[in-house]
């Protein structure tokens, strides 16, 4: 009997492996940045086309490799991170696994260009699909440049996975801002289709940080600091009334290696306690040093998850350091049991005695001196009362017949007008509507009556009149008497970039900008300014994974994302013109059922359902 288990050949273990490490193009950039990073470069570019999908370049002025070495590289479990089992939980470096290459190497054309500084010659090398095509030495700068062409031209059905051009740059943008924010002393700059996206020069970590984030970022920042025996915390968090909707600049970097901790975010949102809104998110950028033998890197094929030996310690560490912080630059209310020096005593008064008041009564006073002539004055003002309202009588003379003449002449010309309904119909069109605990509202109907979800009617009474007019095109705008401003990152640009079309058929009125702003000088109707910030961080948050690429999906998610943020919130107390005007626009829409995201907007009940209530 023939055996069934058989050894796989190496270019099939390379793409599957492939299939674990390269995921999308922003995988390959993170590799090759992180191994220019190891190389001890000073000056990284990166270079990209079409999103990654054509062209990704990385060149470097690291310590370069040898030609044993830049062939070895692209051999399976090859490194020189580490050599023995031990080293894994002392490690310095980004990648060790030796993965990287040889899977980039199995589903791409690498052209690999290399060289020492103490080598006259370097080394060229070309592969395509694990495939070694040529290697010559030839004359190249110190440093590395790694060429990866035609991702995924062997595996046609991943190459078909992939989002578009919009989604895949943007992961790249994010995998290199992560890299950028870990290395403030790295030149590091990025090119897309030939335009210059990042350029940030060697600088202290506060100034990476604006480099990369722009806008107003430096006036959001405040510092914390803090260095203990089992962690040093460096970095930036944001100011409170700087927090946004999603959790886009929320960064956590342990030994210069960016990682993701649900864990550690608990603890920085509960020194935020009692500053943010329901539902915001504060920014931060955390640098944290701890040992390399208390923390395991190896648990996650990306390594962005990280296990720490002592999590509680290093949870209320991290929450009284960001805590203590927000108090320490005014952020936050502290307790004060300082003494204050305005309370005290001024100097020259110190010693003073007290001035007592004095009394001082005047003894000529005789408060009865003028009784007599008051009691003459008061006989004499009686008596003239008296002579004035003696002809009393006379003022009502022929005020009988003048009334009765003004009684008849309105009965003859008044005309008595029918009531458009009876009183039982009065009482009943009185109170239509009531609001419940500022969520539901209900109204009655023949049958019983309808309790309806206010926050979710709303959302299906926006949605149907943001699509209408992105479908007829014929949004009205409120002009600004002042152009709008507002700042983004270049991620959040490219995004809003793409969806201008669409955002102005809502209504939207852009003026061109410059840099990281944004100029707004028309919004929709019905929608104040202090809004816009709130609607735009909402779609950004919510088109974070990916912009459909038919317009009509487009229009469909921003009229979601625009509905679910001007919609009326729960606790919000509305009049009663507001509960019978949203009763009517609801039952208006083409399906009032339902809310943009499918849940019920009402229910209705009964008067047999409540019978049966009070039957038991």
């Amino acid at each position: 009997m023939s055996s069934i288990i058989q050894l796989l050949p190496d270019h099939v273990a390379n793409q599957i492996a492939a299939g674990e490490v390269v995921q999308r193009p922003a995988s390959v950039v993170k590799e090759l940045l992180e191994n220019a990073v190891d190389a001890k470069a000073t000056d990284i570019k990166l270079i990209i086309k079409d999103a990654g999908k054509s062209l990704i370049q990385v060149i470097d002025n690291g310590i370069g490799m040898s030609i044993t070495d830049s062939r070895l590289c692209f051999e399976r479990h090859a490194t020189s991170k580490i050599r023995k089992a031990e080293d894994l939980f002392l490690l310095h470096t980004k990648g060790f696994r030796g993965e990287a290459l040889a899977s980039i190497a199995a589903i791409a054309h690498v052209e690999l260009k290399t060289k020492q500084d103490q080598d006259e010659l370097g080394t060229h090398i070309i592969i395509e699909g694990s495939k070694f095509i040529s290697q010559e030495p030839t004359v190249l700068p110190k440093g590395t440049s790694f060429t990866v062409k035609n991702l995924f031209f062997n595996i046609p059905a991943r190459r078909n996975f992939l989002k578009s051009e919009t989604v895949e740059l943007r992961h790249i943008i994010d995998e290199f801002q992560r890299v950028a924010l870990a290395h403030p002393n790295i030149y590091f700059t990025m090119y897309h289709n030939g335009g210059e996206h990042f350029n940030l020069p060697q600088a202290n970590l506060r100034q990476r940080i604006v480099s990369v984030f722009a806008g107003k970022t430096n006036e959001k920042l405040v510092p914390v600091q803090e260095d203990t025996e089992i962690v040093t915390i460096n970095g930036f968090v944001g100011k409170p009334e700087f927090s946004k909707r999603n959790r886009g600049e929320q960064f956590f970097f342990v030994n210069d290696r960016y990682i993701k901790s649900g864990y550690l975010h608990h603890a920085v949102m509960a020194a935020y306690e009692g500053l943010l809104a329901v539902g915001s998110q504060p920014t931060y950028y955390l640098y944290l040093k701890v040992p390399p033998n208390s923390i395991d890197i190896n648990i996650h094929p990306t390594k962005t998850e990280i296990k720490f030996d002592d999590e509680h310690a290093l949870y209320a560490i991290l929450r009284s350091a960001i805590k203590h912080s927000l108090g320490q630059f005014s952020v936050a209310p502290v307790l004060d049991f300082d003494r204050d020096p305005n309370l005290d005593t001024p100097y020259e008064y110190k010693n003073a005695t007290a001035n007592y008041p004095k009394v001082e009564v005047d003894q000529s006073y005789n408060p009865f001196y003028n009784e007599k002539q008051n009691q003459n004055t008061s006989a004499n003002s009686s008596y003239r009362k008296l002579e004035n309202n003696s002809n009393w009588e006379s003022l009502y003379v022929g005020l009988k017949q003048d009334t009765e003449e003004i009684a008849k002449f309105s009965f003859e010309n008044d005309e008595c007008t029918a009531s458009l309904f009876d009183e039982k119909e009065e009482e009943q069109t009185k109170n239509r509507t009531y609001q419940i605990h500022k969520k539901y509202i209900v109204s009655p109907i023949k049958s019983g009556m309808v309790i309806m979800d206010q926050s979710r009617a709303h959302q299906r009474i926006l949605y149907e009149k943001f699509l209408t007019n992105m479908t007829v095109r014929q949004a009205s705008s409120q002009q600004l008497l002042f152009p709008l401003e507002l700042h983004f990152s270049q991620n959040d640009l490219e995004l809003i970039s793409d969806l201008k079309t669409s955002l102005e058929n809502t209504g939207f009125v852009f003026e061109p900008s410059k840099n990281s702003t944004i100029l707004i000088s028309g919004i929709p109707v019905n929608t104040t300014e202090s809004e816009i910030s709130i609607v735009l961080d909402q779609l950004v948050s919510d088109l974070n994974d990916g912009i459909p690429e038919s317009s009509f999906s487009q229009n469909d998610s921003i009229a979601k994302s625009m509905a679910k943020s001007l919609a009326v919130k729960t606790g919000t107390y509305l009049t009663e013109g507001a509960q019978e005007n949203l009763v009517n626009n609801l039952f208006a829409c083409k399906e009032p059922n339902v809310s943009p995201f499918q849940k019920p907007t009402f229910i209705t009940m009964r008067v047999e359902d409540i019978d049966k209530k009070f039957a038991l």
